[in-house]
């Protein structure tokens, strides 16, 4: 199984060798201590706002670029950072089908001749 991962471990070796990336990624284990787990020392939600910063530090003309009048990306998304959290690590226990928003799950169950939107509250909690 993949956890989530060390994207300068991976990418660092993808790029120097040409080498595949590691089948498994150090997972984030958030403030280091003693006898702390192995794996990076920083959240999740850390993270993504690093890869944030980075697509704004990149020249305009460049892919990846980030423009800085934009606000974060949970912001964009309209994910609270403790909402992202839940998302991150219990995706596969809190859903089993479609996710989305209300309407999409709406359109999604019509278009698929589903009688019933699952998950529908907990779309609603995480999502809103």
């Amino acid at each position: 199984m993949i956890t989530y991962g060390d994207y300068f471990k991976g990418m660092s070796d993808v790029f120097a060798k040409k080498a595949k990336q590691p089948k498994v990624l150090f997972p984030f284990i958030g403030n280091p201590r003693q006898n702390a787990p192995k794996g990076l020392a920083f959240e999740l939600t850390e993270y993504i706002e690093l890869v944030d910063l980075t697509g704004r530090c990149i020249r305009e003309d460049k892919c990846g670029y980030i423009d800085n009048n934009l606000p974060n990306i949970l912001t964009r998304l309209n994910i609270s950072t403790e909402n992202w959290l839940v998302l991150t690590t219990q995706f596969r226990t809190l859903f089993h089908g479609a996710v989305g928003n209300p309407q999409a799950l709406t359109e999604f169950c019509q278009h698929q001749h589903l009688k019933k939107r699952a998950a529908v509250s907990v779309c609603q909690k995480l999502f809103a």
